[in-house]
């Protein structure tokens, strides 16, 4: 196989050609991507499945078909995205007419993690394509069944000059780091985030750079408990609690913590039974290096349902921890795993408390009916996006932009705002020469006031 350098500088020397730019050339690579995810939709369900017992359920409405809706988005709008698109002109710089056109970054990278990997493979790489980029996706090593998948569709469908995949650790990882591209795509932890930063900043790379975060769900006294535990539920344990937007922990009014939790246990056995190890539902931990740091977090802390672990199946059962301290371990990392933690309060002061001396997180959920108390919650903190009164489902939106801020991220895609992440919006003037003011020219004597009321009254 051809080095990392050979790869990248054949894919440097194919984008020069401009082979890339041409919209037709973009649509038939995407049209065949999408046919190839189609023929072998079933073998990616089975690698999944080999990787963490993924149910194919799980997998289509968080993976594959995610991946197909995005195809089919961007089949269907990118001749009209790539237009130039005309913006208003200025008084100031009259006559004019202004476009901004879409061009794409070169040769990018996209690193891929292990939670939802083929989905947050495929996703950036098909925005990179549409926007007319070259792409290297290092998918994750944990997910080694997944990744194959990826490697063989990937080459199936793209010349190595256009798309390929390079399956590796950190090691891997690394060599492509210290290479130089033009635009890096990264999904994956806050730690490693910052490792990605200082990488892309040496040569001034523009990255999107998705984190996560421990991101909170509130829930106030005016709900429907059945119904708060229902989506609550889902969205916690939904990959086995190995979702990037996962409610972390709960913060509910103090009068209503115990008919919540009574409501949250008799719905986890409603869906996963009494035994989840059992249910073909409930994936696995990823590996034993993360179920072994997961059941270190249950230790020294007040268990009030499940707690079971299997650290040689990766497995641990749906948990539910009642008032951890906010120093200990359980709140001061990301859980990424299959247990929440439930903290309590009183006034809207307990709850800046808790969240105020976090780091910004990626998600941030609010079950109420008082809209006052919604809008305020909105409006005080800081955090990637979020939803009211269910988890997760604004990741399923196209029309809305996914990504974080502060230690969550920064940068945004989905949909266009995928297309728009890749693509430079490249201003252009064309300007008329049927007329030539004199009143920029030198000599500027006796113009000065003239000026000031041109960019008073028309700037």
């Amino acid at each position: 196989m051809d080095t990392i350098a050979n790869i990248i500088e054949q894919q440097r020397s194919c984008f020069k050609s401009q082979q890339t730019k041409a919209v037709s050339f973009r649509l038939e690579l995407l049209k065949a991507l999408k046919f190839e995810i189609e023929s072998q939709e079933q073998a990616i369900y089975d690698a999944l499945h080999k990787d963490f017992k993924k149910s194919q359920f799980e997998a289509f409405i968080s993976e594959v078909g995610l991946v197909l809706s995005q195809l089919n988005l961007v089949i269907n709008n990118l001749e009209s995205w790539s237009k130039p698109k005309r913006i208003r002109a200025s008084l100031l710089t009259f006559p004019s007419k202004d476009y901004i056109y879409k061009t794409p970054y070169g040769t990018t990278l996209v690193i891929a993690p292990w939670n939802y990997p083929f989905l947050l493979a495929m996703e950036p790489l098909i925005m990179a394509i549409a926007a007319g980029n070259t792409v290297v996706l290092k998918p994750s090593e944990l997910t080694g069944h997944t990744s194959k998948i990826l490697t063989q569709i990937i080459k199936k469908v793209f010349p190595e000059t256009i798309a390929t995949s390079i399956e590796g650790g950190v090691e891997t990882a690394t060599k492509l780091l210290s290479e130089k591209w033009d635009f890096i795509f990264f999904t994956g932890s806050t730690k490693v985030g910052h490792i990605i930063a200082k990488a892309a900043a040496k040569n001034l790379t523009p990255v999107v750079l998705e984190l996560g975060g421990k991101s909170p769900c509130i829930i106030d006294d005016s709900m429907d408990l059945k119904l708060v535990a229902r989506r609550v539920v889902w969205g916690k344990f939904f990959n086995g609690g190995q979702t990037c937007i996962a409610p972390d922990y709960i913060i509910v009014k103090s009068n209503k913590k115990e008919a919540l939790i009574a409501a949250l246990k008799a719905e986890i056995i409603k869906r996963y039974s009494e035994t989840p190890k059992t249910s073909a539902d409930f994936p696995r931990i990823i590996d034993k290096k993360n179920t072994t740091r997961l059941a270190a977090l249950l230790v020294d802390v007040n268990i009030v349902y499940g707690g079971d672990i299997d650290e040689a199946q990766c497995y641990i059962s749906p948990t539910i921890v009642d008032e951890p301290a906010l120093d200990s371990p359980l709140m001061s990392e990301e859980i990424f795993g299959p247990i929440l933690p439930i903290l309590t309060y009183n006034t809207e002061k307990d709850i800046e408390q808790i969240i105020g001396h976090k780091d910004t997180p990626l998600a941030l959920y609010i079950f109420s009916n008082h809209k006052g108390f919604i809008e305020n919650t909105i409006n005080t903190y800081r955090f990637g996006g979020g939803v009211v009164n269910d988890t997760l489902i604004h990741f399923g939106n196209h029309r809305l932009p996914f990504g974080g801020i502060g230690t969550s991220g920064m940068g945004k895609y989905h949909g266009k705002h995928g297309f728009d992440a890749f693509s430079h919006d490249k201003a252009m003037m064309k300007r008329g020469n049927w007329i030539d003011p004199s009143f920029r020219y030198p000599p500027y004597k006796g113009k000065l006031n003239l000026l000031k009321k041109v960019f008073k009254y028309f700037g």
